[in-house]
């Protein structure tokens, strides 16, 4: 019987030597769905705003090796927005980008925001997917070819937690 993977979150910071799966393979599929261009999308935030107390970048590890992560940073004073969702090209299909998600709403919650937005772009049906099943709300139409209407954004209210720090 094979042993059962040791699964749990780790907050990071994007100079971590765990994060470069993470970037790289981000920055290989932004390039591959979106070309050249994308190299730009991966470098617009610096890593500060990614770090405590407005934001935060998480990696989910199995047996010490990142299997999917994601971040967010401080959108407006009551507002996350999420970054960098990933999942490892060797783990999808195993609910993990699902886990991140609600890890990084919870995680955002205890940091005292009242609500999550994100977008995603048009060339990515599976981040569509992800965010109408996990309970986001659409600002764009849903209707609409997705190619057609640009970036496609949503929004999630967050419970009221107290704040841990």
């Amino acid at each position: 019987m094979s042993p059962v993977p040791t699964a749990g979150f780790r907050r990071v910071t994007l100079d971590d030597p765990l994060v470069e799966p993470l970037l790289r393979e981000l920055t290989h599929e932004y390039v591959s769905r979106y070309g050249p261009g994308a190299h730009q999308e991966m470098a617009r935030y610096p890593a500060e705003a990614f770090a405590e107390p407005h934001g935060a970048l998480l990696l989910l590890l199995e047996d010490g090796e990142p299997v999917a992560g994601g971040g967010y940073r401080r959108h407006d004073g009551y507002s996350a927005e999420v970054k960098r969702m990933w999942t490892h090209s060797a783990h999808r299909r195993r609910g993990l980008a699902r886990r991140v998600l609600a890890e990084l709403e919870r995680t955002a919650a205890a940091a005292g925001y009242r609500r999550i937005f994100l977008t995603t772009g048009p060339r990515q049906p599976e981040a569509r997917g992800l965010y109408l099943a996990a309970g986001y709300t659409p600002l764009f139409d849903v209707t609409a070819d997705p190619p057609t209407t640009g970036p496609l954004p949503f929004e999630k209210p967050l419970p009221a937690l107290a704040p841990t720090h």
